[in-house]
């Protein structure tokens, strides 16, 4: 799970670049920040994975921040100015990616995969063609080791279907089978019972 920490002054377009990043299955969303001297505060208390950042925030600017920050933990500039001369402020502030705030989500889900996997993108604005090698989600080991059929008793979970008894004749198979898949699924996703599956299940984008 990449934990992610956000910094923008417009606060309705941080909450949905928040809740967009967070409904994917390998992104967590630890924090935001309207401006830079918060963003240095939530850094240093949340130690985020990546940092996505506007470049002109008050109090302090993304370019600002990332000058005190150094290159830990790296940074996506994200700014409605994507032009040459800002790529060029940003790369030299030690951002790693460099993108408009007109690029769709996936496009920042990839530059933060990329970020978090040690990529720097920030040479060309937008990223170029590297961030097409981060467009899937990278799942916990856990979570890309669920079977097809752990997979499809976790969509029953989903649905509200949750007895021994109701998930064994969904599946045509024995309660004993659906309580060693359940506890296969326990251990991989590392829970301890039927809500907190079809919890994760929704997480994982599981339906």
């Amino acid at each position: 799970m990449i934990r992610v920490l956000i910094a923008d002054d417009h606060q309705l377009l941080l909450e949905g670049i928040a809740q967009a990043l967070d409904l994917l299955p390998d992104i967590e969303v630890v924090g935001t920040a309207s401006d830079g001297k918060e963003l240095l505060e939530q850094v240093a208390k949340l130690e985020p994975d990546v940092i996505v950042i506007d470049q002109e925030m008050p109090r302090l600017t993304g370019i600002g921040a990332l000058k005190r920050l150094g290159d830990q933990p790296p940074a996506v500039v994200v700014t409605m100015h994507a032009d040459e001369q800002q790529r060029v402020k940003a790369e030299a502030a030690g951002a790693v990616g460099f993108l408009s705030k007109s690029a769709p989500l996936p496009t920042l889900a990839a530059a933060v995969r990329a970020a978090d996997a040690g990529e720097v993108f920030v040479d060309t604005v937008g990223g170029g063609p590297l961030l097409d090698n981060h467009q899937e989600a990278q799942l916990d080991p856990g979570a890309a080791a669920l079977t097809a059929r752990e997979r499809e008793l976790l969509a029953l979970l989903t649905k509200g279907v949750s007895s021994t008894e109701e998930l064994a004749d969904s599946l045509y198979i024995s309660q004993k089978t659906v309580k060693n898949h359940l506890a296969s699924i326990y251990e991989k996703l590392a829970i301890s019972d039927r809500a907190q599956a079809a919890v994760e299940a929704i997480r994982l984008g599981i339906k």
